[in-house]
């Protein structure tokens, strides 16, 4: 498909839109003002589970938003051929579906059905709908980004004029837009909240009784005093005066910060608002934030953030202290503790204290068994037994009932500190409290934890949708109970799936709109069988454009690194073997790590890695010789096997040259 058009074509297209005879022939309304002059932020989820933004587009040449409905049957190949002509010229097409009970798999099929190639927003709230004064399917919404000032709404044309086209390149030609309005004949979308009874009703919403609830439930654990957010919500005037921008956090699904999609799977501890708690809070802020009648529940009772939320530990580790410059590249940190315990523990939780919240990114750990290197980076290749760790949102690690994870006796507690200076030198001193099982107690079943990896990502510069997949196999029956996804500035979205021995694969984790502020662990609430040969498989999508606000260079290829301003490709799961118990223990992770590096070359997914799939250190093999040499079963491809047997061949050259080196030293 052409990515523009050349003046005759255009010419086709506008002439198109001219004879469309779908739409009734709208008469001009009079220039500004429009019913509906401008546009607020949001973030929307399309039909297939990724998230736009709006204001990201700010360098758009324009925004087309096209009222979704089953009217547009009559004018999709218009439509699309509008998108495809404008595309060249920098504008951004949209279809915005706002009628109520919308179907998001129902609209994928009806659009595809249609031809028409570009996201529809979900606006299941309607908030977006209302805002601009959405009233008919079909309508057009030509945007200008600059202002965000909605610069033309209406139909697409008539017999005689091709009022978008005309808008859109008025627009792109800095002239003046001739007619900025026109009548529409479409479906009515019913938004209930845009009648004037209902914003009347939105006056009468209780703070008492219905917003200071709704904050409490889902806000106030981290907006209290000592809390990780930047202001307590400690009285009515505290939330009054944030309240345009708790209603620009919401409209833009910042806040809370939940990132799953609420349409694939349930999670213990759901952080996010329901529907209708988001709308009511939206309509109330648009009220006025009214105080009404009634106690202020906020104030009545002082929140305060509890120094040991899961109460008094059984185990304190100090982690030693670190100093933190003001600017500049921190290297990874990997300190360790000595373990005092003198016998084993079945470990049920713990909890990361962070002392400079601004400048810890995050905590691992993990034990060092006896006799082992615990020095430097080199202790992370033994860790085993993780005694928790921390992301900002992520402090506590509970295990589910009856489920512990086995501490030994004796060695040491390895550390992997992730600081970064933010302008100020700081003395930072991290914590972690242990909860043990007490004496005699003893869990039935035991939680293991694998990161589901990819370090051969490489991000190719102002590319804003670059995709990246990597899965590992389960040998045995197993049942998962959490993931925690993990890339840097540049992610912005990613999934989790299963595909089972069957074929079939299904969603069981969708995060529409990745955020790297956000570092939260999800716990299934029903948790998840994988059948033995089932893979799991990770997809993440990064931003490296200059549309990403966080991104620091968006000139630059970016590939796997440590530091925040590379990237990663991070999942971690924690399961447990279906017929592991804390009795009797068996050992699988073998079978996992077995397929780790061919499940990151692997990009289509089928067991096996051809010469074209070959990255990173292993692009040397494609070298005339090599891969066919490795090639044992002379199958065109190498299985996890062949690669096992590659990497051990260059692991004891390395050792070998290693020792080279050092023999000449000493001479």
């Amino acid at each position: 498909m052409p990515r523009y058009l050349s003046a005759t074509a255009m010419g086709v297209v506008l002439v198109a839109f001219a004879a469309v005879a779908a739409v009734a022939a709208p008469k001009p309304v009079a220039a500004p003002p429009l019913a509906q002059s401008s546009v607020d932020n949001f973030r929307l989820v399309d039909e297939t589970g990724r998230a736009h933004e709006l204001y990201r587009l700010k360098d758009a040449a324009a925004v087309v938003i096209v009222m979704n409905g089953g009217d547009l049957k009559k004018s999709a190949a218009e439509i699309e051929k509008a998108r495809i002509a404008y595309a060249a010229q920098g504008v951004e097409f949209f279809l915005l579906d706002s009628n109520s009970g919308s179907n998001r798999d129902a609209v994928a099929k009806a659009v595809a059905a249609m031809g028409i190639c570009m996201p529809v927003l979900m606006d299941e709230q309607q908030l977006v709908g209302e805002q601009i004064g959405a009233a008919k399917t079909s309508e057009v919404f030509v945007i200008n980004p600059k202002d965000w000032k909605v610069v033309y709404r209406g139909a697409f044309a008539d017999g005689k004029k091709a009022y978008m086209a005309n808008a859109l390149d008025a627009l792109i030609a800095g002239k003046p837009i001739e007619v900025s309005q026109t009548a529409v004949k479409g479906s009515t979308i019913k938004i209930p909240a845009s009648s004037p009874a209902a914003k009347a009703e939105f006056a009468k919403i209780s703070y008492s009784q219905t917003i200071a609830p709704i904050l409490e439930s889902k806000c106030v654990a981290c907006h209290q005093q000592g809390g990780i957010a930047p202001f307590a919500m400690s009285s009515y005037e505290m939330v009054k005066g944030y309240a345009p921008m708790i209603r620009e956090s919401v409209r833009t699904d910042r806040m809370p910060p939940w990132d799953p999609d609420p349409h694939i799977g349930k999670f213990k501890d759901d952080k996010s608002l329901s529907p209708e708690q988001i709308k009511t809070l939206v309509h109330w802020i648009e009220a006025g934030a009214p105080r009404g009648d009634g106690p202020d529940p906020l104030a009545a009772t002082k929140h305060v953030a509890e120094e040991w939320p899961l109460g008094k530990p059984d185990l304190v580790l100090d982690i030693p202290k670190y100093v933190i410059p003001a600017s500049g590249v921190v290297d990874y940190q990997y300190p360790v503790v000595d373990n005092p315990l003198t016998q084993g523990r079945w470990l049920k939780a713990s909890t990361t204290i962070v002392d400079q919240r601004r400048a810890v990114h995050h905590v691992l750990s993990g034990f060092v068994p006896e006799g082992q290197d615990a020095s430097g980076e080199e202790h992370e290749g033994v860790y085993s037994a993780s005694v928790g760790g921390y992301t900002v949102g992520m402090e506590s690690v509970v295990n589910p009932k009856g489920i512990g994870t086995w501490v030994p006796p004796g060695g040491k507690f390895g550390f992997q500190m992730h600081y970064t200076p933010f302008g100020k030198e700081v003395t930072t001193q991290e914590r972690v409290g242990l909860y043990f099982y007490k004496d005699g107690e003893k869990p039935d079943l035991m939680m293991r934890e694998m990161p589901l990896v990819n370090s051969f990502i490489k991000l190719p510069p102002n590319d804003g949708n670059h995709k990246e997949v990597a899965y590992f196999n389960f040998p045995h029956d197993a049942i998962l109970h959490t993931a925690v996804i993990h890339a840097h500035y540049r992610g912005t979205y990613s999934k989790l799936e299963i595909r089972y021995p069957s074929g079939e694969q299904k969603v069981i984790l969708n995060v529409p709109f990745y955020d790297f502020n956000w570092q939260r662990m999800y716990e299934f609430d029903t948790p998840i069988p994988i059948p033995a040969g089932s893979k799991v498989i990770a997809t993440y999508i990064y931003d490296n454009s200059k549309r990403n606000p966080a991104n620091p260079d968006p000139s630059k290829e970016v590939v796997w690194g440590a530091q925040s301003f590379e990237e990663m490709f991070y999942t971690s799961l924690r399961y447990r073997w279906a017929d592991e118990t804390a009795a009797k223990q068996t050992d699988y992770d073998a079978g996992i790590q077995k397929t780790r590096l061919l499940g990151m070359l692997d990009t289509n997914i089928d067991d096996k890695v051809e010469k074209n799939e070959l990255r990173g250190p292993l692009a040397a093999l494609s070298a005339a010789g090599r891969f066919e040499a490795a090639d044992t079963n002379k199958d065109g491809a190498l299985d996890a096997n062949e690669l096992d047997a590659v990497m051990q061949a260059m692991a004891k050259a390395r050792k070998s040259a290693d020792a080279s080196v050092k023999s000449s030293a000493g001479r």
